[in-house]
């Protein structure tokens, strides 16, 4: 006697769908689309609705057409599974780029999460091995995001001290006959000799020229005079 039931289940991003049948103890999943960030979160869905009868959980992933960082942490969700439930958990049929994926993270292409190209059952008394924390790929990546992130967020600062920079890059041509890039030059070197943050250069400067205004701090003074003495000409 056979019983069936079937599913379509979805997590929180469109990017994934798991569709899935359950026939007696065996269930058949099928992701379809990428494993990017929240593909965890679906695939655990899907697993917590399966019966508790359950015994066996294959997964074709043959419809996953990309994958990143986050890839590895679905195969970890399979893992937990596995253990948890002790139920056998496979994962075949792997395609593409997200075999590339799992031949450069070292992982089994045939069945990364039994390890297993048969499909039979792991011995009982070895434990799945463990997911690498991350790949090649995934750490280039990370540190590409990393740089780049860091890079945006210079740009933003510079966005918002813009304003008063150019303030006071108009103050130091109106009082001391500047040009615009020997101001911004000495407003540079003045950063450089008190170590202080060229905004806060520059706001000491705009605040000192308004008449009621205090005067720059004796270090910041002492460093905007040495570099207005030796600014470059232009």
């Amino acid at each position: 006697m056979t019983s069936a039931a079937s599913s379509h289940l979805t997590g929180g991003l469109s990017t994934l769908v798991v569709r899935g049948r359950v026939e007696a103890d065996h269930a058949r999943l099928t992701p379809r689309g990428e494993l990017v960030h929240g593909c965890a979160d679906t695939l655990a869905k899907a697993l917590a609705d399966l019966p508790d009868g359950v015994t066996r959980v294959d997964l074709d992933m043959g419809d996953v057409h990309f994958m990143d960082t986050a890839g590895l942490q679905f195969l970890e969700v399979l893992r937990d599974c596995a253990r948890q439930r002790e139920v056998r958990v496979t994962a075949t049929n792997w395609n593409g780029q997200p075999r590339r994926i799992l031949e450069l993270a070292g992982l089994d292409t045939a069945d990364p999460v039994s390890g297993t190209a048969d499909g039979g059952a792991a011995p009982a008394a070895q434990a799945p091995p463990p997911v690498p924390a991350a790949s090649a790929v995934a750490l280039e990546r990370a540190e590409r995001l990393r740089v780049l992130q860091a890079e945006v967020e210079q740009l933003r600062r510079a966005i918002a001290s813009r304003p008063v920079i150019d303030q006071a890059r108009g103050i130091l041509m109106a009082t001391h006959g500047c040009t615009s890039d020997e101001a911004w030059h000495v407003l540079r070197e003045a950063s450089q000799l008190s170590n202080t943050k060229l905004r806060d250069v520059a706001a000491a400067v705009t605040a000192s020229a308004d008449g009621d205004g205090p005067p720059p701090p004796p270090g910041l003074r002492s460093a905007l005079q040495r570099a207005l003495a030796r600014r470059p000409r232009t």
